[in-house]
């Protein structure tokens, strides 16, 4: 059913693109929002001249990252090409529109994903709370938090939640949990001190199950599961 779902949100994420070509950016804060365009702004690094004394290197982290990326358009020069942005849209594309791209285009990647929630909601709310978990519908953050704040809950719960791989250190978080979307060969391990097994099973033909990680778990580990969502005081 997941993947039924997902295709059809993205019938309804082509189709709003291309309705959108032509529409005007003012038409209101769209219920959605998609992750914004790959922006590609790596800098090939300068070679000294033979002989020239190599200066200092950059310092790594996120300042040599922000430096290395484009500038970006002023927040008071973010008009679109005809009417205007509301203020939630103008909060939106802040600090996210390369200098030399059309803003309502950024602005429309994050519609899309608003629109992409808005379908999985109505049709699972379960899938669309994986879909966050596991990355499938990206840059929800920002998008919900100005463009459709009415699903901030469906990003909070996939913040606790667990896509397939393993789970150790901060990121293990002991409480109950249960699977979304199982395939047939969903499999899941808990360990402990010393590689002890303190939990493990399967899906059991793509049955969805319910398992608790206790507060002894040093590593979670899930393959085929697709995402796990808390219950409880976790959710």
């Amino acid at each position: 059913m997941r993947n039924a779902l997902l295709a059809g949100a993205a019938v309804v994420f082509a189709t709003a693109a291309l309705a959108a070509c032509g529409a005007s950016p003012d038409a209101g804060g769209g219920s959605g929002e998609v992750a914004g365009p790959a922006v590609s702004s790596s800098a090939a690094p300068s070679v000294p001249a033979a002989g020239a004394e190599a200066g200092p290197s950059a310092p790594a982290g996120p300042e040599a990252t922000r430096s290395s990326e484009p500038p970006r358009i002023p927040t008071d020069r973010l008009t679109p090409a005809t009417g205007t942005f509301t203020e939630k849209q103008k909060e939106y594309l802040t600090d996210r529109v390369p200098v030399g791209m059309d803003p309502a285009a950024v602005l429309q990647t994050g519609q899309e994903t608003c629109d992409r929630l808005d379908y999985l909601v109505k049709a699972d709310r379960d899938t669309a709370v994986g879909a966050l978990v596991t990355g499938e519908i990206t840059g929800a953050e920002p998008a919900v938090a100005h463009l459709c704040p009415g699903h901030k809950d469906l990003v909070e719960r996939a913040s606790h939640g667990y896509a397939d791989g393993v789970h150790r250190g901060v990121g293990l978080r002991p409480g109950r949990y249960r699977d979304v979307s199982p395939t047939p060969d969903c499999t899941w391990e808990v360990t402990g001190p010393g590689g002890k097994v303190l939990l493990s099973g399967s899906s059991q033909g793509g049955k969805r199950t319910t398992i608790t990680i206790p507060e002894a778990a040093l590593a979670f580990t899930s393959t085929g599961c697709w995402a796990w969502l808390p219950e409880g005081d976790d959710g």
